[in-house]
């Protein structure tokens, strides 16, 4: 019997219980980083290390289309985002989030989100008990939106950050997680859908340039712009992702206060050290476990075979705690990233490959922008941490700190 015809065990169950060790665990008996299994009822390889990133990232053998499960979609991305396009389909709608690496742009947001950031830590010393992870959606929320160019008067920036979080916190969860997930993104996806009707029909003005107009104003083929309901699909996947950043803020305060040695360091605005630690709390914490896509074609992979139609795996918490690429993967330590540039082959969190051409996350510069400058002003903040439930379980997709990061006698400098 050929190998990849092999009866396997669906390991979906132990997906949901294992959480960001199951892929790891699968392959600790693996000497060559690849593993056979079976998930959502499909075989599936699953692969880890520089070579299999490009490897996954070769769209002549794998697809996104069809591969992202729909309660993923319903919750995270949405139906017809541009995660699930390939080919030529993909190559017009990735030109609409190709500004968001142009470095001016990138430099731009972190000023908005900045001045969000320094307007709500003045109102944190009047308030006995700040939540850090919380604040920071509100935060980061608020600056995109205004960088976006969505109007003041039709933008809420604290129920529209709950949704925002909800959307990513519920997306691997079964139960209320992702019910609160599927209503967040419903609520979000028609409101978006108004405005840029409103954009359209002229009721409202979108600022020329910005990414509402740029959306609003899209056209995948050259004879109609994109549908309603895809257009807001693609502007919330410009502020959901801004708003996950509030994850990295909350690993960023975490290891502060594990490591305040990292403190004095960013407090004195050494801003290669402040890139090198962005890029320690990417890879150090959790967040992304792993990512799939569909096989177009019969794929073998150091003598591991999946079947067309099957799903390849990439290993995204398992390489970044791999020891042959990183040699001591549970220390936290910026300084390795000033030793050596993280090689985007090997430093996975947000993804692998070309981010212009391919499915790397676009938004992968600005969250290292963004984590550069508000890891910044964490460590020039003063403020007490209380006794609180501190832990981050690698159970929960996606975790955090349990408490969220609680503080308390906030001082801005």
């Amino acid at each position: 019997m050929d190998a990849h015809r092999r009866p396997l065990m669906d390991r979906t169950l132990s997906l949901l219980t294992e959480g960001y060790a199951w892929l790891p665990n699968r392959m600790r008996d693996s000497t060559d980083s690849v593993v056979r299994t079976r998930l959502l009822g499909k075989p599936a390889l699953a692969v880890r290390g520089p070579e299999a990133v490009r490897f996954f990232y070769d769209e002549g053998n794998v697809h996104r289309h069809g591969a992202i499960p729909a309660p993923v979609l319903d919750t995270l991305f949405g139906q017809g985002a541009v995660h699930t396009l390939d080919g030529d389909a993909h190559r017009p709608r990735k030109e609409l989030f190709l500004p968001l690496l142009d470095p001016d742009r990138v430099a731009d947001l972190t000023e908005h989100v900045a001045a969000a950031w320094d307007e709500a830590a003045r109102s944190w010393s009047e308030r006995s008990r700040v939540v850090l992870f919380d604040e920071a959606g509100v935060v980061l929320t608020r600056g995109v939106c205004r960088w976006a160019g969505l109007p003041a008067e039709a933008v809420d920036a604290e129920p529209l950050a709950r949704d925002l979080i909800a959307m990513v916190d519920g997306f691997a969860a079964p139960g209320p997680r992702h019910l609160r997930a599927r209503r967040a993104r419903a609520r979000q996806e028609a409101r978006m859908a108004r405005l840029i009707e409103d954009v359209r029909s002229g009721k409202i003005t979108a600022p020329a340039g910005s990414v509402l107009e740029r959306v609003a104003r899209h056209h995948d083929v050259p004879e109609a712009p994109l549908d309603a309901g895809t257009a807001a699909v693609e502007l919330l996947n410009v502020l959901r992702p801004t708003a996950a950043v509030s994850w990295f803020v909350a690993f960023a305060a975490h290891a502060l206060h594990r490591w305040p040695a990292h403190r004095e360091r960013l407090r004195a605005g050494d801003g290669a050290f402040a890139t090198a630690f962005a890029h320690e709390v990417r890879r150090f914490y959790p967040f992304a476990p792993f990512l799939g896509g569909r096989t177009v074609k019969e794929l073998t992979w150091h003598g591991e075979s999946v079947p067309a139609g099957g799903m390849l795996l990439l290993d995204v918490y398992g390489q970044n705690h791999d020891e042959k690429l990183w040699g001591d993967p549970y220390i936290f330590r910026p300084e390795r990233f000033l030793e050596r540039p993280a090689d985007p082959d090997e430093l996975i969190p947000q993804g692998g490959g070309d981010p212009a051409t391919g499915h790397r996350c676009p938004g992968e510069r600005v969250t290292v922008g963004l984590l550069e400058s508000l890891a910044v002003r964490l460590a020039r903040l003063e403020y007490t941490v209380p006794g609180q439930d501190l832990r981050i379980s690698l159970r929960r997709v996606p975790t955090r700190p349990r408490s969220g990061f609680a503080v308390t006698g906030v001082r801005v400098p």
